[in-house]
């Protein structure tokens, strides 16, 4: 049974009130791979009557009063992505679909929806209390670069009116504040809650903890905002992890340091909870919610990332700890897909933030929490890093031989150079012959040593080394398959030079990308904090940073300097890049010289014919061996 989205709902289950209303910028999908869904059925387990707000009409009052005054507050949450990037590009277009939509359709819900939200249940009921989470709420917990704006926005505590602000995972913060709510406690008097942010007085900073430079400070000076952004990052363990404070004009950002992590056992009890699996019905006649295609089969086994790329929300908001669920509730999971009704043999993916996480990288972190200012694997692997597969495998080899089960892929991310430090191959051998769909997807994102350093990625010799055993072990397995690498242009720290340099990496191997990613600043991230300020927080060295549109524009169509439509933009770069030698007719040239033709236009054709060899994304690169 779906939880109630209407007020018809409420009377069928008995209720007269609710305790509280969850709203949503997502439509109503009851499925694990859904945060709204799982606080929710975590709620509902605890003995709430919670009742869901999704997609609510922002421009007046009546949606948010539909339910009347939930007795112990409201949840608030933009959805499962930020509303910016669900709504706009890294360009800043506006996109025309929105798969967390019926239908796709767009705009049903606002720009910066949870302080939307939230200042429409003020307006409704002004002192209700109100308690924020989710990715948006999470990433922008403190004063923040907005690429959207192009400025520093404070926290969006402040902008949203909201009592208490949940980042990261929520399960266990809401069970405590909603227990405490219950139990009579004031809203405002709930401030030792781990994992929550609040606002209090200057005058009632605890005393403990690191502050942040303020938000004024970050206004003033893009170095103060690269020092607070390296203290915010820093402090996100569970285990080592400080209270950090921000100044707000008269008032006091405090951020409690994080939540443990869930255990085994409560993770298990997290995803074994009744979840319909689809969404709600009331959507049906609009075409259904996208969104759960992907994720209908697909079961996640693990939480966190110590991978931890700079570009990368994830370190912020579930952390850099792995967490994992037990090997028999993946398994019943598993046996619960193949009574769906229309399951056809298929489990899409067994992964998560990485697929191939299933153990801490070193036993040191059980104590003292993972290091601060360093990574587990960039730019080379850590000496005390511990690279075991079995675990997993095992859970792999277990589900593919379930009854009705065809075929189990993994889809999610596979960090390469992880697989190449575990000593025995059988993982990679079984994951080339048994999980893989034709092609897999890795993300070495560029090969020059000093843009990948800024992304906190391993070195391309990785890549190169993982790609050649991939090869071999699928031509050992009798399948032709390929490898598709993810690539980004215009990462802060990439010139026209170093994308050159990958335009010519990728000539040389053979691969033609049908699409590339334009690094996106989002709120929260490494990446963003070096796109605004020009700075390496780590290092407080300067950082190019490619924001015109034109280099954008350059940087990308180097990358896909194949396609005839980018040839003079590949010129203009090579050109500025003092990189000539590229244009002509050799085996290892970009493009070919101009020739004008019998009317004084150009012509850029080319003698010969052109292979239509597809790498990169296209799944191609048949028989090459990168």
């Amino acid at each position: 049974m779906f939880l109630p989205i209407s007020t018809k709902e409420v009377k069928e289950r008995g209720w007269d009130e609710v305790d509280f209303v969850y709203v949503t910028g997502d439509a109503y999908v009851d499925h694990p791979s859904f945060g709204a869904s799982i606080i929710t059925r975590v709620l509902e387990a605890e003995g709430y009557r919670v009742a869901v707000l999704a997609q609510p009409n922002w421009k007046t009052t009546e949606d948010f009063k539909r339910f009347g005054r939930p007795r112990l507050g409201f949840l608030v949450s933009s959805g499962n992505i930020d509303s910016m990037v669900a709504h706009y590009t890294a360009a800043k277009k506006k996109r025309s679909q929105d798969a967390y939509s019926p239908g796709r359709i767009m705009g049903l819900r606002p720009d910066r929806a949870v302080t939307v939200y939230c200042n429409k249940i003020r307006e409704a009921y002004h002192d209700v209390p109100i308690i924020i989470g989710g990715l948006e709420a999470s990433l922008r917990r403190f004063a923040h670069y907005d690429y959207w704006d192009d400025k520093i926005r404070r926290s969006i505590i402040f902008d949203s009116q909201a009592d208490l602000l949940v980042y990261g995972m929520g399960e266990n913060q809401m069970i405590e504040i909603c227990r405490r709510l219950s139990n009579g406690e004031n809203i405002s008097d709930i401030r030792d809650v781990k994992g929550t942010c609040y606002v209090c007085d200057v005058t009632e900073t605890p005393y403990e903890g690191k502050e942040c430079p303020s938000y004024e400070n970050c206004l003033k000076s893009k170095k103060e905002y690269a020092v607070s952004c390296r203290i915010e990052q820093d402090e996100q363990d569970h285990i080592r992890g400080k209270t950090v404070k921000q100044r707000h004009g008269s008032k006091m950002l405090v951020q409690n340091p994080p939540m443990p992590p869930l255990t085994q056992q409560e993770l298990d009890w997290v995803y074994s909870l009744p979840y319909e699996r689809t969404y709600h019905p009331c959507y049906e006649k609009l075409g259904g919610v996208p969104a759960i295609e992907e994720v209908r089969f697909s079961i996640t086994h693990n939480r966190g990332c110590f991978g931890a790329c700079n570009f990368c929300s994830l370190a912020f908001h579930q952390g850099r700890f792995i967490t994992t669920r037990s090997k028999e509730s993946v398994v019943k999971e598993a046996k619960l897909l193949t009574t769906l009704p229309d399951f056809k043999g298929y489990i899409h993916d067994i992964g998560g933030p990485t697929a191939n996480f299933r153990r801490t990288s070193c036993l040191k972190q059980l104590e003292h929490g993972l290091c601060k200012g360093k990574k587990c694997l960039a730019p080379t692997p850590c000496k005390a890093l511990e690279a075991d597969h079995s675990e997993y495998l095992d859970i792999l080899r277990t589900v593919r031989s379930l009854p009705k089960v065809k075929k189990v892929f993994v889809r999610s991310g596979i960090r390469y150079d992880y697989m190449l430090k575990d000593p025995d191959d059988t993982f990679f051998r079984e994951l080339v012959k048994y999980h893989v769909s034709g092609q897999l997807k890795v993300a070495p994102e560029h090969c020059s040593a000093a843009v990948l350093d800024k992304m906190g990625k391993p070195h391309i010799e990785a890549y190169v080394e993982f790609s050649k055993k991939y090869f071999e072990l699928s031509d050992d397995a009798g399948k032709e398959q390929y490898l598709v690498p993810y690539l980004m242009s215009s990462h802060p720290g990439s010139t026209l030079k170093d994308a050159v340099e990958l335009a010519v990496f990728l000539k040389k191997r053979h691969i033609r990308p049908e699409q590339v990613q334009d690094f996106y600043p989002t709120p929260g991230t490494i990446s963003t904090c070096m796109f605004y300020t020009g700075l390496d927080p780590y290092t407080m060295q300067e950082v190019y940073v490619a924001k015109d549109s034109k280099d954008k524009a350059m940087q990308r169509a180097l990358l896909q300097s194949s396609r005839p439509e980018n040839r003079p933009l590949v010129r203009e770069a090579l050109i500025r890049a003092k990189r000539t030698d590229l244009i002509g007719f050799g085996s290892d040239c970009l493009i070919k010289p101009e020739r004008r033709n019998e009317h004084g236009g150009t012509d850029f054709r080319r003698k010969g014919t052109v292979g239509k060899n597809k790498g990169g994304f296209g799944g191609g690169n048949k028989g090459k061996r990168h």
